[in-house]
Formats: C-alpha cells, sequence, structure tokens
C-alpha cells in the first residue's frame, strides 16, 4: 500500500493504493458484524461526482446491526440449500437452521464500497465472505446504499443480481433459485 493519505467524512484518514486507486481505512469495527474490525474499501471514489452518497452509504452500514444480516436468513438458506448435497457428501450433519447456518460463515473484513455503473446508479457494499458449505466461490454479501442486503450468493463480483445474469426481473431478488 502506497500513496496518499486523504480525510473522507465518517472514516477519517484513508490511504489510496496507487495500483487500483482504492483507498483503504484504518480498521473500524462493524457492529453488522458483531463488532468485526473492517478496512472499509472506496472504488471509484476520486472521480465520483456525488461524494455524499458514498458517506451515507457508509454511515448506514456502520451503525446497521447485526439484525441487517438476518434478514436475510431465508436467501442465505437457500443458498447453502443448493449445495447441501456436496455437503452432507463430506460426511457433515446437515445444517438445520439460520442460527447455525450463519456460524459456518466468516464475514469480510474488507467491505468495498462502489457505485453501481449501470441500473438505478446507487452506492453499493460488497464484501466477499467465507462460507462452509461452498469453499470455492464462498459468499458474497451486497448491500444496497449500506441498509439491506439485495444480493447474496456465490462470490462473483456482481452488484445486483440483473446485472449477474443479464435480467432486469431479478431486481428484488437476494438470491435468485437455481
Amino acid at each position: 500500500m502506497s500513496g496518499a493519505d486523504m480525510e473522507v467524512p465518517i472514516l477519517g484518514k484513508v490511504t489510496k493504493d496507487e495500483q487500483f486507486g482504492w483507498y483503504y481505512s484504518q480498521p473500524l469495527p462493524v457492529p453488522m458484524f458483531g463488532g468485526l474490525p473492517c478496512r472499509i474499501v472506496l472504488e471509484g471514489y476520486d472521480e465520483d461526482e456525488r461524494k455524499d452518497e458514498f458517506h451515507v452509504a457508509i454511515a448506514n452500514f456502520l451503525s446497521g446491526a447485526p439484525a441487517v444480516l438476518r434478514e436475510a436468513d431465508k436467501p442465505l438458506f437457500r443458498y447453502y440449500k443448493d449445495f447441501e448435497e456436496w455437503w452432507l457428501e463430506d460426511g457433515k450433519p446437515p445444517i438445520k437452521s439460520a442460527d447455525e447456518l450463519w456460524r459456518h460463515v466468516r464475514l469480510g473484513a474488507e467491505p468495498m464500497v462502489t457505485r453501481r455503473p449501470k441500473g438505478d446508479k446507487a452506492i453499493y457494499i460488497s464484501v466477499e465472505c467465507e462460507c462452509d458449505w461452498e469453499e470455492e466461490h464462498g459468499l458474497q454479501l451486497v448491500l444496497k446504499n449500506g441498509l439491506k442486503v439485495n444480493k447474496l450468493g456465490g462470490y462473483d463480483g456482481h452488484l445486483t443480481n440483473p446485472d449477474a445474469f443479464a435480467d432486469a426481473t431479478l431486481e428484488h431478488e437476494i438470491y435468485p433459485a437455481r
């Protein structure tokens, strides 16, 4: 990491990674993640004309409670069920509850804050996580404006399901059926 330091509202001093042009905050506790210290990463911040929207999304994210993630229990369970047969083939007992399911997730410590380049052009926060039932693709959690999980599933880098599947009808699907 090298480059210039800058002050960003809510985050304080951030450091620019010259290779990618991203800014990294110092580790901050994220209440939504049970207080896990995370370095917030800003992508596309320099050239964005509405930086205030980044600040609002970051404030929302940093003030969210674990209940925000728990609102996505049902889609997360569907994601697990799509891979359950391989989980069971490995001799592991089935996961029966959302509480148990979340214990098999390791939340990522570098949430990426970025603007969606098309569609609503809103600010999204994408978190690359690990999960025990899908080790290859892990778990991507995406929160629109830092408020609510709008997409989850294997990590594909997309911010919305309409972008991932080129299907506008998936706008309100957190995890579409396979």
